[in-house]
């Protein structure tokens, strides 16, 4: 027969042994959870990833960004820029692409008169042809006066966007142009060098229809930046660098409506010219 205090320590062992069954368990969901958790940021850091290399330099289109928005940021430095002149961003589209008129034999310069200073570049008439003769297109139809450079990357990327001048990052100017330059040799290694002038699209890094639909946004690359050669560069920057820094010192604030990550700076370009020489 069982003694009350033999009973007593059966029950307590019992009641041990239960305890321990449910830590572990708890351990083991514990684990499980914490293991499902890290798989998903893995997944969400890698698809971000992805997404801010194949629509992260998006434009010429009139549809909502692919862009993951981000929370807004405060402004940590005091607007480095002037006021821009009087004058209203161009409201013009075209209903394809304007005819050749450049020679490609020919030197050609452009000359971005901004709110932070003048911003020079040397354009490749003779690699990027169909590029360079819309930019002059549309330099000539003041179609870039008055247009807010809107997007500002300073992380992985180095890039001020600029040449919409709904000042969205879904401007147009009603017809693409085709991709060129694609095979340039400065693009080593995936990396668009300092100093690269280059056009924004809306290839999304899977479907080879979206290939061919630059517009009028183009990108300064302030600093290398490591992007897959999927975007046309067609020029390069001759002057300006410093204004350009001085840009990107002034950071930037991420717009929840837009989910551009436009430059506090109030960069317009006032005045935008391109030169035969």
């Amino acid at each position: 027969m069982v003694s009350k205090d033999q009973r007593r320590r059966q029950l307590a062992r019992e009641k041990y042994e239960r305890q321990q069954q449910r830590r572990s368990a708890d351990r083991r969901k514990a684990k499980r959870r914490n293991v499902i958790i890290a798989s998903v940021v893995a997944v969400t850091l890698a698809a971000g990833a992805a997404v801010y290399a194949s629509t992260g330099l998006a434009g010429g289109s009139d549809q909502e960004s692919d862009r993951p928005a981000a929370a807004p940021t405060p402004s940590r430095a005091p607007d480095p820029c002037h006021r821009p002149a009087k004058g209203t961003p161009s409201q013009k589209t075209w209903a394809k692409e304007p005819a050749m008129s450049l020679d490609t034999s020919a030197a050609y310069s452009a000359k971005l008169a901004t709110t932070c200073g003048t911003i020079d570049l040397k354009l490749d008439a003779g690699k990027a042809p169909h590029t360079v003769n819309s930019f002059a297109f549309l330099a000539g139809q003041g179609y870039f006066d008055h247009s807010r450079c809107h997007r500002l990357v300073d992380e992985q990327l180095h890039i001020l966007q600029c040449g919409d001048p709904k000042g969205t990052g879904r401007g147009t100017p009603g017809y693409t142009i085709p991709d060129e330059n694609l095979k340039d040799p400065r693009l080593k290694g995936g990396v668009y060098p300092a100093g690269t002038v280059a056009m924004a699209n809306r290839y999304d890094g899977a479907s080879e229809k979206s290939r061919n639909s630059g517009g009028s946004q183009f990108f300064l690359v302030y600093q290398d930046s490591k992007l897959p050669p999927n975007y046309t560069p067609f020029g390069t920057i001759t002057g300006g660098m410093d204004v350009l820094r001085k840009i990107a010192k002034a950071g930037s604030t991420t717009d929840p409506q837009t989910r551009n990550s436009a430059p506090n700076a109030t960069v317009v370009i006032d005045k935008a010219s391109v030169k035969k020489s």
